[in-house]
């Protein structure tokens, strides 16, 4: 049985023009703050689910990001299927993201924890990446 490229959902990623806002907007929905990376990012709970909200100021687009094992393995097999590669790899704060579209033109949006989930202080600060024992 060929193993499944699509991990899970990782997240529902929103543009906002001010990230302060629009944490105390889905704060009021009941969605508590997860990590903040500065004025840039902001991750907010999900409660039945381990994915997040994340909300971000950097000028990117709507986009429901999927998790894979790995961002280059992915790559591979979805164009060797007959997806195409649309924009990337390129380094993020927890790993690699590349953006790839399948053969009817779908967006698959994929990321990687190849750098490790965000580690954040008692305030929800982003201050680093988790090493992989901090996450086992």
């Amino acid at each position: 049985m060929i193993k499944p490229v699509f991990r899970k959902i990782d997240c529902y990623s929103l543009p906002v023009d001010d990230l302060d806002k629009g944490i105390a907007f889905y704060a009021s929905l009941g969605h508590a703050l997860l990590w903040r990376d500065g004025n840039h990012s902001a991750g907010l709970s999900l409660p039945d689910s381990d994915d997040e909200l994340v909300l971000h100021t950097d000028g990117r687009p709507f986009e429901t990001c999927i998790l894979v094992d790995n961002v280059d393995d992915a790559i591979k097999s979805i164009t060797e299927q007959g997806g195409t590669l649309m924009f990337g790899p390129i380094q993020i704060r927890i790993g690699k993201y590349a953006l790839l579209h399948d053969p009817w033109g779908n967006p698959l949006p994929i990321l990687d924890f190849s750098n490790g989930k965000l580690a954040t202080d008692e305030a929800g600060n982003v201050i680093g990446n988790q090493t992989t024992s901090d996450t086992q």
